[in-house]
């Protein structure tokens, strides 16, 4: 079966393309624009298989997606590619729209044009898979947890053309009839993660004896997927999951994000014995707020589990451990993209 990535330069499309590979053995053309967030360094492990394929590609370009679908036939789509940080939607939202909204539809309406062209067992095999986040649900209080039949109520840019681009996807499969699953997932974390994003963050600025900045007082919470099972769960749907559906995909590790960057400090403390910054934890430091940060997302993700037969294997304390093991060993990944980047504050809402 060949599938079609988008996005699959990007953080987790990458490691489902470095799954799909490099561990099942399948065929993949990576349809990726290469953003500032994408390089082809992060599927350099199976770059030189013959079942990979490469495409560089903008999902907004109805004729160059017209192209790919014509040109490799594909079995099944896996949508990834999305503008995806929360800071940088606050301050140049219209990003957002084009990428995740419009993209998307280009996608959906390309797809149904090629799917109506294929053969009745084809169509009865296709699937496209769109992929999502919980934070299309909005804020949780201290209990309680969001389910596929949750109210969509999303908080930030990003979050509100991610809930668009769900609508998109689900309107594409009630109306026309398009095979569409659906999947919300929750924080991931792991290798080859941009620089931009919490984790990388920390561990990167505490290496260079940078502050580390921690929103507000650091209670907000977060559930922790590893990207690694999220690649695994995304297949699972992808070959099991029935048209039409949604499915969540939670980690089952809630973590407050002070406690985070605790616990990265505390990895880095026994890693760099002769750090001059240790403790790392003396970094910290409190800044002013993200504006309307949600207070908590945490997953339920017994419908993934009961119906599919999937559960997330990583635990968090070693996921994290090896991430943070991961950004010391691999300096020759991410310092090129420290020469170029800034980790200036954004997402304060005056751009």
């Amino acid at each position: 079966m060949k599938i079609l990535v988008t996005g699959g330069a990007g953080f987790i499309g990458s490691a489902v393309v470095r799954h799909l590979v490099g561990d099942l053995g399948m065929s993949v053309v990576n349809l990726d624009k290469l953003t500032y967030a994408g390089g082809l360094e992060s599927v350099a492990a199976v770059s030189d298989s013959d079942a990979l394929a490469f495409e560089q590609v903008d999902i907004s370009d109805r004729a160059a997606v017209e192209r790919v679908f014509a040109d490799h036939a594909p079995k099944a789509v896996m949508h990834l590619a999305a503008e995806s940080h929360v800071d940088r939607s606050i301050d140049c939202p219209s990003a957002f729209v084009e990428t995740n909204v419009n993209g998307t539809f280009t996608m959906l309406d390309t797809a149904l044009a090629y799917w109506r062209g294929l053969s009745f067992k084809a169509q009865k095999e296709f699937r496209f898979l769109h992929v999502s986040t919980d934070e299309v649900y909005g804020a949780l209080g201290g209990e309680g947890l969001f389910t596929e039949d949750s109210q969509y109520r999303p908080s930030s840019p990003y979050a509100a053309s991610k809930a668009a681009a769900d609508h998109f996807a689900r309107a594409w499969h009630h109306t026309y009839g398009l095979p569409v699953v659906v999947t919300n997932c929750s924080n991931n974390y792991g290798p080859y993660q941009f620089p931009e994003k919490m984790i990388p963050t920390m561990v990167l600025a505490a290496i260079a004896g940078d502050r580390l900045p921690v929103y507000g007082d650091g209670s907000n919470v977060r559930d922790w997927l590893h990207v690694e099972d999220h690649a695994e769960a995304l297949y699972t749907v992808l070959t099991k999951g029935r048209p039409g559906e949604v499915y969540n995909i939670g980690g089952d590790n809630e973590r407050r994000n002070l406690e985070v960057v605790e616990a990265i400090c505390a990895e880095l403390d026994q890693l760099l014995l002769n750090s001059k910054n240790k403790p790392h934890r003396n970094l910290i430091e409190f800044v002013t707020d993200r504006p309307g940060h949600d207070f908590r997302y945490a997953i339920d993700g017994s419908k993934l589990e009961r119906e599919l037969g999937w559960s997330a294997k990583w635990k968090f304390e070693k996921g994290l451990a090896e991430t943070v093991r991961w950004y010391l060993e691999n300096r020759d990944w991410w310092e090129p993209i420290q020469k170029i980047y800034s980790r200036g504050r954004q997402g304060l809402g005056n751009a």
